[in-house]
């Protein structure tokens, strides 16, 4: 291949890039910092929250877009991973950006960094930075990638960092604790600057990491909170300047409301201004793919971890006490170092059988290792072709048409939900 420039196809500077460095992930700022200085990336001019977490993180960002969106403030969202345009992962306003920003930012990148490798992720980290500081936006809202001291996105210091939960996950980078983990997830936090908790359960090196730092702490259950009350959401929390905030006869959050309450705190605490009624516009308008997302009778949830899979149980448990007991099937692929047992231990207890999928990464499990772990826990239905993920879904849909199911629940990856949606983007007929 020539040298990658302005004429290069987006999928084929994606392509280079994913080849070129000799780790997928090497955590560090250092590299990056220099490319940065390179291209005289300034320290954004908009506020700026960056928000980690084992799981959540997602879902809080995009509360958080969408309300600063709903109250006339402009935004812009870098997040990760995609599901199937890489475009997805920079946002300007709820858009996504087009294919000749993110190449003219490549562009502009390669020709900075001389000799200096980035992996795929940093890469692609400065190129959002590049597109959004080019925005002239009023708010970045960030997502960490991996971790958070040493994770690309951490090379700007945050004026609100978010950390939603901690949970078990990516140990091999992150310590096999969860106050390891706890402890480089809050390496986000800054020195006289707010630390949004959004868990009730955090291991004790997140409070002593945001002690140590001097960061001004407002965790759920304390400076922040919610309750229900006749199905309707009210919400206690804090302002910018320090004054009690109490939001009454919200909108139920369609997401998690631990991650609805966060996002509420953290936009408050920009300073930027924000009124109520922006506040339950932008938590009714909410969607984000791949989050309890539902097309027809399809269900579609990111969950890959324990954490992630209670959280899916409990909701999917309430969702039959208000609406009826549902029959599911499962479809499912995750990666093989994730706590697939303990994953499956949960997920099972909402699904009647299930069948296993394989994922186009080297980190995947193969459908018939999955099938294994799973059989312990539910019946595990055999594909003619176990590396055919398409059968698998036609399988599922024709145990809706059959009535055997009244729903297919697809979890276990980013990449099991992508697969998914594109198979019923091309079997509209599927959705029905």
């Amino acid at each position: 291949m020539s040298e990658p420039g302005l004429n290069t196809p987006l999928n084929e500077w994606l392509h280079l890039l994913e080849q070129r460095h000799p780790n997928a992930i090497d955590l560090g700022l250092e590299r990056l910092a220099q490319v940065a200085e390179r291209l005289n990336l300034p320290k954004p001019s908009a506020r700026l929250v960056t928000v980690a977490g084992t799981n959540g993180k997602g879902s809080t960002v995009a509360m958080i877009s969408a309300m600063a969106q709903a109250a006339g403030i402009k935004v812009g969202c870098y997040t990760s991973p995609h599901f199937i345009r890489y475009n997805e992962r920079v946002t300007l306003q709820g858009e996504v950006v087009s294919d000749e920003a993110l190449v003219r930012a490549f562009s502009a990148i390669e020709a900075a960094r001389g000799d200096i490798s980035l992996t795929y992720f940093e890469f692609g980290t400065l190129a959002a930075f590049m597109i959004l500081e080019a925005a002239d936006l009023d708010l970045w809202v960030l997502e960490v990638g991996l971790g958070g001291r040493l994770d690309a996105v951490n090379l700007f210091d945050p004026d609100v960092a978010v950390l939603t939960t901690v949970a078990m996950d990516h140990e091999a980078y992150l310590g096999h604790s969860l106050e390891a983990i706890g402890r480089e997830k809050a390496g986000i936090f800054r020195t006289g600057r707010p630390a949004v908790l959004g868990s009730r359960d955090l291991p004790a090196s997140v409070v002593t990491h945001a002690d140590g730092v001097g960061a001004e702490i407002y965790r759920l259950g304390n400076a922040h909170d919610y309750h229900m009350d006749d199905q309707v959401w009210h919400w206690r929390g804090l302002s910018h300047g320090g004054d009690a905030v109490t939001l009454r006869h919200l909108p139920v959050p369609h997401l998690h409301h631990d991650n609805a309450s966060t996002a509420i705190q953290a936009l408050l605490l920009t300073g930027l201004p924000v009124s109520p009624e922006a506040i339950a516009s932008g938590l009714e308008q909410v969607a984000i793919t791949g989050r309890m997302q539902r097309i027809g009778r399809w269900c579609l949830d990111v969950a890959h971890n324990p954490h992630a899979a209670h959280h899916l149980l409990n909701v999917v448990k309430r969702s039959d006490q208000q609406h009826g007991q549902r029959k599911r099937g499962l479809v499912i692929g995750m990666m093989a170092d994730k706590d697939i047992e303990h994953t499956v231990a949960f997920l099972s207890e909402v699904a009647l059988f299930a069948w296993a999928i394989p994922l186009p990464l080297e980190r995947a499990i193969d459908p018939q290792s999955l099938s294994d772990i799973m059989s312990s826990y539910l019946p595990v239905r055999q594909l003619t072709n176990p590396l055919d993920a398409a059968e698998a879904f036609g399988a599922a849909a024709q145990a809706l048409t059959d009535g055997e199911i009244d729903e297919v629940l697809v979890c276990g990856s980013f990449f099991t939900v992508a697969a998914a949606l594109t198979w019923l983007d091309q079997h509209p007929e599927a959705c029905l």
